[in-house]
């Protein structure tokens, strides 16, 4: 029988991650809301973002007496500039496509991280894996093939351009155990704030993008704090499994407040890819459950 402390921080550890995909989900309808260019938004966000996060990791070293390293080394380095180009593809993706396309393309992340972990560092790739990978392929092909000749292609290799990024992301978070991944986001959110700093204009924003942008770099910093968070406090698998929530979130977010619909072909798409990434974390989840139950 777990004790009442355990199962109150499993409970917050639940509402965490879960809150935190709501906010991810949030992503979508701020980027297609604001008039600005993808690197503007992105600029700002990393800009609003790193303040944020910074204050974090500083509060968080300042609670473990600095025993937490600031120094990132190469390996920092490179997690942060490679964060910051998966983030600009992330953002421009969703100019160029439905909201829907880019969310479920994105939901095969953790399918690619198995293939390219399997072929970068010879990680075991489960055949489990191999099988909801499979059936995700199937529905990203719907998805993107109905993109060709409608102006969507664009952001739909975007998206997935920006997922491939993402999984090498998690392999190096993986590979650097000892890196400081957290304040690698923040030095990357501040990195695409000077990158937009020198190529754009980013002044150039009207007053209604700019409590946007602003609102985009704080939604931002609270959904990579509370996943932070909320990811120690319970088991990977049901911490990727409430992550997958961040899916439905951003469709069902596009239509309450930018009333856009996909069409038929991204519906079905979507439908297998969700049917195979719940699946697939749904039962890592009743494994570390059962397990531990014996232990």
């Amino acid at each position: 029988m777990p004790s009442t402390d355990t199962a109150a921080e499993r409970t917050l550890g639940i509402m965490l991650v879960s809150a935190s995909a709501a906010f991810f989900a949030l992503t979508g309808v701020l980027t297609k809301s604001i008039h600005a260019d993808p690197l503007t938004i992105t600029c700002w966000r990393g800009f609003v973002g790193s303040i944020l996060i910074t204050a974090y990791v500083l509060w968080r070293r300042r609670r473990a007496d600095g025993r937490e390293s600031l120094r990132l080394g190469w390996r920092g380095w490179l997690l942060a500039v490679e964060g910051a180009l998966a983030s600009i593809a992330f953002i421009a993706a969703f100019k160029f496509t439905y909201v829907a396309n880019v969310a479920i393309i994105y939901a095969t992340a953790p399918f690619i991280t198995a293939l390219l972990a399997f072929i970068l560092v010879r990680e075991p790739f489960r055949m489990q894996t191999l099988a909801a990978a499979a059936v995700s392929l199937c529905g990203v092909a719907i998805m993107v093939g109905s993109g060709f000749g409608t102006g969507h292609l664009l952001g739909d290799g975007l998206a997935l351009l920006m997922t491939i990024g993402g999984a090498l992301y998690m392999i190096m978070v993986r590979a650097f155990r000892d890196t400081p991944v957290v304040w690698a986001g923040a030095v990357s959110a501040f990195l695409l704030f000077l990158l937009g700093w020198f190529v754009t204009d980013p002044l150039a924003v009207s007053t209604g993008d700019a409590v946007l942008l602003a609102t985009f770099g704080a939604t931002f910093a609270m959904a990579s704090i509370l996943w932070t968070e909320g990811s120690r406090l319970i088991p990977a698998p049901e911490s990727g499994l409430l992550g997958s929530a961040e899916v439905p979130f951003a469709i069902l977010f596009a239509f309450l407040f930018l009333a856009e619909i996909p069409p038929a072909a991204s519906m079905i798409g979507g439908a297998i890819v969700l049917c195979a990434v719940f699946a697939h974390a749904g039962r890592d989840w009743l494994v570390a459950r059962r397990s531990a139950a014996d232990g």
